[in-house]
């Protein structure tokens, strides 16, 4: 266990689970010291997340998730230490949302043209307030037995070979990029993500690389030299090879290098605050490199 995370999300996220002040309590009973909220797109529980911190002696980086693309590829970009009023950064809330509504119809389309269909009323009242995510289509489908005589859904119910974590899962194997249900949406440009987060005072770091770009890490290096100031290394989800070969580009560059959960709560139960594989020949860098951020 590190006592940093920097790439955690709140129900603020329209996959995220938890309160604030839930994230902020977790964290420190884990012993975390430095700690970032970096909800998708959003930045709603950010005020509320630096007091609490500021009370419970934890050091908060104000943070965000931007979905972006490059050369085709979506992405995402982590923003630190970003001026959470600022109004580029608040504007991304309205222009997310309204790309996720317009793909909806789509996906429930794609879906069934997958094989798998759901109710798209039953959808949106689940949803409520929130954006109905990819993981929500996954709830809904395993969650009310009306759909468990479709077959392609046993590998996520009890017992299945993907069930457990089921609706993370289920997104990666129908809506992620190159599956079957899969939606393109217009997401930004990688560049444009870098400005918008400088232009707020902030620190771009790639997120979770080696799971956006497995097979083509190479591909990770142009992405230093066009305006990324460091990439998240240290995750759940890169291999210790990976970890290795991000570590060493990070380090013959002088770029930072981060660690974080991406803890979500109920969609990924495995994945907790605070935990995630670091590799102790890069630990000093690691910790410079939040230093850097912190400072």
């Amino acid at each position: 266990m590190t006592r940093t995370d920097l790439h955690v999300h709140s129900r603020y996220s329209n996959d995220g689970e938890l309160a604030i002040e839930e994230i902020v309590n977790r964290s420190l009973a884990k012993g975390i010291s430095v700690l970032s909220v970096t909800d998708h797109n959003i930045v709603g529980g950010t005020t509320e997340a630096l007091k609490l911190c500021r009370n419970s002696n934890i050091n908060f980086i104000p943070g965000i998730e931007i979905d972006c693309q490059y050369k085709g590829t979506d992405m995402h970009l982590l923003g630190y230490q970003i001026d959470w009023k600022n109004g580029e950064i608040l504007a991304l809330e309205t222009i997310a949302e309204k790309k996720m509504m317009d793909a909806v119809p789509l996906m429930i389309q794609s879906l069934a043209l997958a094989g798998i269909e759901i109710d798209g009323d039953e959808l949106m009242e689940k949803a409520g307030q929130m954006l109905p995510s990819p993981e929500l289509f996954a709830e809904v489908l395993l969650t009310n037995k009306d759909y468990h005589t479709n077959i392609l859904l046993l590998p996520y119910l009890e017992g299945g070979e993907r069930s457990d974590m089921p609706y993370i899962n289920f997104y990666l194997d129908y809506f992620a990029q190159g599956k079957p249900a899969y939606v393109k949406i217009d997401h930004m440009r990688f560049n444009e993500a870098v400005e918008i987060i400088k232009n707020s005072g902030g620190i771009p770091v790639v997120a979770h690389p080696g799971l956006n770009f497995k097979g083509e890490e190479k591909v990770v290096a142009e992405l230093l030299k066009e305006g990324a100031a460091g990439l998240e290394v240290f995750n759940n989800y890169h291999s210790s090879d990976q970890m290795e070969y991000f570590a060493s580009l990070c380090r013959k560059s002088g770029s930072l290098m981060t660690g974080g959960s991406d803890f979500h709560g109920k969609i990924k139960p495995l994945i907790n605050i605070g935990v995630y594989p670091i590799l102790d020949s890069f630990q000093n860098d690691l910790n410079h490199s939040i230093e850097m951020i912190v400072s």
